[in-house]
């Protein structure tokens, strides 16, 4: 009898007791960075990623200037890395070790100046597709596009890695409706103003492309849709990988916080869970969510 009723109150208390996931573990890289305002959003980007319900969120600090000798996050112990990094060399061991954890099945997320690091780098390039700046040129590999009639395009005419114009708002395209991170979104919606990085480099191997954005002659661009979404499969690691980002109110867009929370999902275990939430931006219309600042 006493068997009995052990067992009947085990199927009670899971019946009426919702499962309890464990969350994901997550790691924002940051230290350094050409934009000074990378201490406040790396304070955005773990609070987005927390409210998802998904995630709990460390952050890895290096020295503010220089190679940190002591820098070695154990990557292992993390379901995805997001970089807000753009500074000195890591390491070589921390380098080594990095490479293996995303080789070996690790997400990878990098916003905007993080494509800027590392320049020389063979396996960090391969890893993030495209890149800009930092000595990044033709021999980094071709600047890819994608034309009028919507054809990726691979350009290796001899030039530099790295450009943008004048901020401003603009279009995002999406190139991929079908992909786990852009399913759902609408085929256009209005980003809040912020660098459109253009001519970017790379290896660009095993990559989708998942939208664009048009760099307009107006505000200094190139007349051409430039990757702004794009994931690049690295050994058995996921990496995605965003170029907007570059201010407070540019992270304040809730489609660029909606891109964040479902490509982090994505790059940590290749699907995603999260709705396209009802305030995201329109073709017409910016949509913010204010950071307080």
């Amino acid at each position: 009898m006493f068997r009995r009723v052990n067992m009947f109150a085990l199927l009670l208390v899971m019946t009426i007791t919702p499962t309890l996931q464990a969350k994901m573990k997550a790691l924002i890289i940051e230290g350094q960075n050409n934009h000074g305002v990378w201490p406040k959003t790396t304070q955005m980007m773990k609070g987005y990623l927390e409210e998802t319900g998904l995630f709990s969120v460390d952050v890895a600090t290096t020295l503010k200037n220089g190679t940190d000798p002591d820098f070695a996050p154990a990557f292992s112990d993390y379901d995805v890395v997001v970089s807000n990094y753009n500074g000195a060399p890591w390491p070589e061991d921390t380098k080594n070790a990095f490479i293996d954890y995303i080789k070996g099945g690790g997400g990878f997320v990098l916003v905007h100046a993080a494509n800027n690091a590392f320049g020389d780098w063979k396996e960090y390039n391969e890893a993030i597709g495209l890149g800009g700046w930092g000595g990044r040129n033709e021999k980094s590999g071709p600047y890819l596009y994608v034309n009028s009639e919507g054809k990726l395009i691979r350009d290796a005419t001899p030039g530099r890695g790295g450009n943008h114009g004048s901020q401003h708002p603009f279009v995002v395209t999406i190139r991929d409706n079908k992909h786990p991170v852009t399913k759902g979104m609408p085929g256009q919606w209005l980003h809040e103003k912020d660098e459109l990085y253009d001519l970017l480099r790379g290896p660009a191997e095993n990559m989708t492309v998942l939208a664009t954005a048009y760099g307009s002659k107006e505000f200094g661009g190139t007349g051409r849709h430039e990757p702004m979404i794009f994931t690049v499969d690295y050994g058995k690691g996921r990496v995605f990988h965003t170029p907007m980002g570059h201010g407070i109110y540019s992270q304040e867009c809730v489609g660029f916080i909606t891109t964040l929370q479902r490509g982090t999902e994505w790059a940590a275990t290749g699907k995603v869970t999260q709705k396209i939430p009802k305030d995201f931006p329109a073709v017409d219309r910016i949509s913010k969510r204010s950071s307080g600042n």
